[in-house]
């Protein structure tokens, strides 16, 4: 067993467990921000989930078909540094909150606790595979289960926030153009 891929497995494991602190102790100081800004955040964020939806379901397709726990680790790399990508676009949401419409601070509530969940499954997954090297165990399977999910979840919740936010400002130019709002 290569060494060097047990010790970066526990150090993804530390950056999983920082990422639900990175979220709310930067949340604390909010910037200056208005709903465009957030509006670029939501998308941020939708990329992140997309690529995050992607690596979940590999590993998924890895425990499927049985590749060793060290092809797991490789790709546990990628779903953590795609949550921790998720978890930094959050905390600059929260940055932003307070400039931000309703409906993205609404998405910004929904977005957090499903981020928390994925940074915990994928510490659960680091964990799992440092202590057991197994990958076809049933907590195992769970939590890559769950990962996906979550992630799908994510990615289709943060679109559909995007389509909102797209079909509002259609209906307010169209109001506009026809003199219905000001």
């Amino acid at each position: 067993m290569p060494h060097h891929i047990l010790r970066k497995t526990r150090g993804l494991a530390t950056a999983a467990l920082l990422l639900g602190v990175v979220v709310f102790v930067s949340g604390s100081t909010p910037a200056h921000c208005d709903s465009a800004q957030a509006s670029k955040l939501l998308q941020d964020a939708k990329t992140s989930a997309a690529q995050l939806a992607r690596d979940t379901a590999q590993m998924e397709r890895y425990a499927m078909s049985k590749v060793s726990w060290q092809t797991h680790a490789g790709q546990i790399n990628l779903v953590k540094e795609h949550v921790n990508n998720t978890g930094k676009v959050l905390t600059d949401l929260h940055n932003a909150r307070d400039g931000a419409e309703p409906s993205q601070q609404d998405a910004i509530d929904k977005i957090t606790p499903i981020v928390q969940q994925l940074a915990s499954n994928t510490e659960s997954i680091i964990n799992n595979l440092n202590s057991t090297k197994k990958t076809w165990g049933p907590e195992f399977q769970g939590y890559l289960k769950s990962n996906s999910e979550l992630a799908n979840d994510l990615s289709k919740l943060i679109g559909d926030y995007l389509d909102y936010e797209s079909a509002k400002s259609r209906t307010q130019g169209l109001g506009q153009k026809l003199g219905f709002s000001s």
